[in-house]
């Protein structure tokens, strides 16, 4: 089982940037994957970015070049540092962990791009 807690939405100019954050019950060394997926309205929920357990990175193309994902191996978290964000980035932004197979997700978080 894996709780993830997130945190650091929130409202932010186009082209300003903001850093979310999930932190993981157990460690992340032992989580397959773990990564951020997104959803604006209207839309699927897409993947953002993930990263494995042996450091296999993966962005979706729409943010290649502006956000990354990175791991806290010490603090069991994952962040997602997002720079020259885009009205169109604007979603629920959620954590996700696969442990032994099973798809952990967190709560969800707003992000919302808009001058």
């Amino acid at each position: 089982q894996v709780q993830l807690v997130e945190s650091g939405g929130g409202l932010v100019q186009p082209g300003g940037s903001l850093r979310l954050s999930c932190a993981a019950s157990r460690s992340i060394s032992s989580i397959y994957l773990m990564g951020w997926y997104r959803q604006a309205p209207g839309k699927q929920r897409e993947l953002v970015a993930t990263v494995t357990s042996t450091d296999t990175t993966n962005y979706a193309d729409s943010v290649k070049g502006r956000f990354t994902i990175s791991k806290d191996n010490a603090k069991n978290t994952v962040a997602l540092q997002m720079n020259s964000l885009r009205p169109e980035d604007t979603a629920v932004y959620y954590c996700k962990a696969y442990y032994l197979s099973a798809p952990y997700w967190g709560q969800g978080t707003q992000v919302t791009v808009s001058s």
